[in-house]
């Protein structure tokens, strides 16, 4: 009993560590570079997946119009109960009776059971050759469509990934302000009960400290919002946590715009461009099948069947009867009010509509990235312009302390310097964080944003 009682105990605790074991597993905090949280939206995002079930589906279109051109077969089988029989008439002199008369004859047996195969071949139609080619390039074009979600949704979840990291250095920055603010506020007021600092100086500096405290509040507010929108991008639990490890260093010092430049960009990187042209090659089986649709087409078939009658269910091989048929059918068209020339000129049109697309999509994609060079070139100007104005805000505000301490300057001074310095932290932080968002439009512009 000793025994058995141990070896429970010990499988009890067992199972107890094991349980800590996958609850620690489940609220572990999951680390991502953002690379990695792309790569976990392209498994998770319901809109992406969606696109990637799209091309699943016109996969197995393209499986089914195969199917067309293969045999057709089929089998059957019919049971006829004839509880009435039919009655013809047959004329009397065939039984003696005067001519002009009929006899009323009853024909055939009570069961009627056929058993039959049939097969139907289809030979040559236009109509399905082209929809082989136009499912297969249905295929591509879903292919084409993948890759441009795949680009749509690394930019929203690189955006979303660096506005994380920017509230949470914004939160960084306010703690060193709220800390240097309230040190100052804790001195003026010890100053003030002393008789050395006015009443004002102080309630200045609580004023510029409660500022600080609502706007980290808010900011920790944003960064929740923040978060909640990167995990909604990368299709992660809401309410599950999340530690991103990338930091801002390479797009703070610029090193990615260095060699900016709009010149000699093929067009065809980006996926809109490859939509386009699958777009095209499907306007242009449309054209063909239109064009085809004069010719002939021609099918063939063929049946075997066996045929049972007699008064009973009695089945034996006797009363079984076999016959068989084959054939093929040609349809010619002839006249059909000139359908399809119209449908062949629609067509033409269309045509025409893609290839003035192309233009408008060059054009675009020429502006786009010539835009988003100039932009990410400004915004990493105002980027540099943003840290010489916070080390000049920093030295002035530095000055300014130490005349106050020395009781040279005045609280005005000192708060108006404070509120300068947070201002030009504030600017920065908004520079920052328009250099990421030209950065990451120029990466799509150029076809870049996905390696």
């Amino acid at each position: 009993m000793n025994t058995k009682k141990s070896i429970l105990v010990a499988v009890a605790l067992l199972c107890i560590g094991q349980l800590k074991v996958y609850s620690q597993a489940d609220t572990a905090v999951k680390q991502f570079t953002l690379q990695a949280a792309i790569d976990y939206a392209l498994k998770h995002n319901m809109t992406y997946l969606n696109v990637e079930n799209d091309a699943k589906l016109n996969d197995y279109k393209r499986k089914e119009i195969t199917g067309q051109g293969m045999p057709q077969i089929n089998g059957a089988a019919d049971l006829r109960d004839n509880v009435v029989l039919p009655t013809s008439l047959l004329p009397g002199q065939f039984f003696g009776a005067p001519a002009g008369t009929y006899v009323p004859v009853k024909f055939g047996v009570q069961y009627n059971v056929t058993a039959s195969a049939s097969v139907n071949q289809l030979i040559f139609n236009s109509d399905y050759f082209v929809a082989l080619q136009a499912s297969k390039e249905l295929v591509n074009l879903s292919q084409k469509n993948i890759l441009r979600s795949k680009v749509e949704t690394a930019q929203n979840v690189s955006k979303a990934y660096y506005g994380v990291l920017i509230n949470k250095e914004r939160i960084k920055i306010l703690d060193i302000n709220i800390d240097r603010v309230k040190t100052l506020k804790d001195n003026a007021t010890a100053l003030n009960q002393n008789g050395f600092a006015e009443k004002i100086d102080v309630d200045r500096l609580e004023v510029n400290y409660n500022n600080l405290v609502t706007d980290k509040e808010k900011t920790l507010r944003l960064v929740e919002i923040s978060e909640l929108m990167l995990k909604f991008q990368m299709g992660y639990e809401l309410r599950a946590s999340i530690e991103l490890t990338d930091n801002l260093s390479k797009i703070e010092n610029g090193e990615d715009a260095q060699n900016l430049s709009s010149d000699k960009i093929d067009p065809s990187n980006r996926p809109e461009y490859m939509v386009l042209q699958a777009q095209q090659h499907l306007n242009e089986l449309d054209l063909k099948r239109y064009r085809m649709s004069y010719l002939p087409s021609l099918s063939g078939y063929g049946l075997m069947a066996e045929q049972f009658q007699k008064s009973n269910l009695d089945f034996n091989k006797n009363s079984w009867f076999p016959f068989a048929y084959i054939g093929a059918t040609l349809n010619v068209p002839i006249f059909d009010g000139l359908q399809k020339n119209w449908r062949v000129q629609q067509a033409k049109v269309n045509l025409l509509k893609t290839q003035n697309s192309f233009t408008q999509l060059k054009q675009s994609i020429d502006l786009e990235v010539q835009s988003a060079t100039v932009n990410y070139k400004n915004a990493l100007v105002s980027l540099q312009t943003q840290k010489k104005n916070i080390a000049l805000a920093r030295n002035v505000y530095e000055v300014t302390k130490k005349k106050y301490e020395q009781g040279i300057g005045s609280s005005l001074d000192m708060n108006t310097t404070e509120n300068d310095l947070h201002t030009s932290e504030t600017n920065y932080f908004n520079s920052l964080y328009d250099l990421i968002i030209a950065k990451i439009d120029y990466q799509k512009a150029t076809g870049t944003l996905i390696k």
